[in-house]
């Protein structure tokens, strides 16, 4: 089932911590969970302790209490745990050699160890809580070339797993979802992610959306998209933003919003059921060259310094079949290819694996 991204006002629960824009702040999946780490710290933190008290208690009559020159298993407990973080206070001490060696080579050791346990786990909740969040808010602020998804529904996580497929890192993917559950679910692939209304200036402000490469709207629901697309395009107005819709009739809307990229899956579909009528590698092979997984790709790139003045037909990384120049599309059939200029954009279908030498 599609995730719907609704677009909603502030009010009582979960959305009161979009009011303020200072609350937006990205989060990314840590390797380790805090924890598993406070756990694992724990049990060697006991471990050492046990150690020591283990040793001590076998070792008893090498210890003397100068308060009532007994030893008890509760001063064996009380002695360790004095032993583990301070350095003593004398009313307990070792008087065997093997006692004192065993203090001064073991415990000491264990000591600092156990100390920078201690520090390792207040460093993990409270100091790496505060570090994480100042870098979260200085990524914010040098957030660049970044792409944004808004909705990590079914087509929003597939969107963002062909990405990665093409060479997208994850950390260079924000994903704008106002679901935890699916926001926890992107961050768990390594996206930067938000919780928020993209709907808001405030939310895209947040993601940087100005400094982003590209914006890709999978909303769940067309008037939220177009919404979405709209103060987008406000505050981004030279943005590439793709944006999909479910209905016919809200390809317009989306592209007066400002979408430069509309993207209907049904009419799609039909495409390519149309196509497998005219033929039966004709249906196969558009999927072929939508996806990352095929034997081939359609790729857009720059034109090469060295492709400069050549025509389309002559580019050694691929198959050229357009030209985009100064935005205008130019087929490899019109006269417009017969030589590339600087600036050109080329659309070619490019092998899964380049040919050695061909252009990146």
């Amino acid at each position: 089932m599609t995730r719907e991204f609704v677009s909603r006002r502030p009010s009582p629960g979960p959305w009161r911590q979009i009011r303020d824009p200072n609350h937006l702040l990205l989060r990314r999946q840590p390797t380790l969970s805090g924890w598993a780490q406070f756990f694992i710290r724990m049990a060697l933190a006991f471990g050492l302790l046990a150690l020591v008290i283990a040793f001590h208690w076998v070792e008893r009559d090498s210890l003397k209490d100068n308060y009532d020159n007994h030893i008890s298993f509760a001063d064996i407990i009380y002695f360790t745990m004095i032993s583990a973080t301070t350095t003593g206070y004398g009313d307990i001490v070792p008087i065997t050699e093997r006692a004192r060696l065993f203090d001064a080579l073991i415990v000491t050791p264990i000591r600092i160890f156990f100390l920078l346990i201690l520090a390792g786990t207040a460093y993990t909740f409270v100091i790496k809580r505060l570090w994480s969040k100042w870098l979260m808010q200085r990524l914010q602020q040098t957030l660049t070339g970044h792409t944004v998804v808004v909705g990590y529904g079914t087509s929003g996580s597939e969107t963002i797993n062909e990405l990665i497929a093409r060479g997208t890192p994850p950390k260079d993917i924000v994903v704008v979802e106002c679901d935890p559950a699916a926001a926890e679910e992107a961050e768990s692939i390594g996206c930067t992610v938000l919780e928020g209304d993209a709907t808001r200036d405030a939310t895209l402000s947040a993601v940087r959306i100005a400094n982003a490469r590209a914006l890709l709207v999978s909303a769940g629901r067309d008037d939220t998209s177009i919404l979405v697309c709209l103060t987008a395009r406000h505050l981004a107005p030279d943005l590439p933003i793709t944006v999909l819709v479910k209905a016919g009739d809200n390809e317009v809307p989306a592209r007066a919003a400002g979408a430069t990229t509309v993207i209907n899956p049904v009419s799609f579909a039909g495409l390519l059921m149309a196509g497998s009528a005219q033929g039966l590698g004709i249906a196969d092979y558009m999927a072929d060259l939508a996806s990352a997984a095929g034997r081939v790709q359609l790729r857009e790139r720059v034109v090469t310094p060295e492709e400069i003045g050549r025509p389309l037909s002559e580019i050694r990384s691929g198959m050229g079949l357009r030209i985009l120049r100064r935005g205008r599309p130019i087929g490899f059939w019109e006269e417009g290819t017969t030589i590339l200029q600087q600036g050109d954009r080329l659309i070619e279908i490019v092998p899964n694996h380049p040919p050695v030498g061909a252009p990146a």
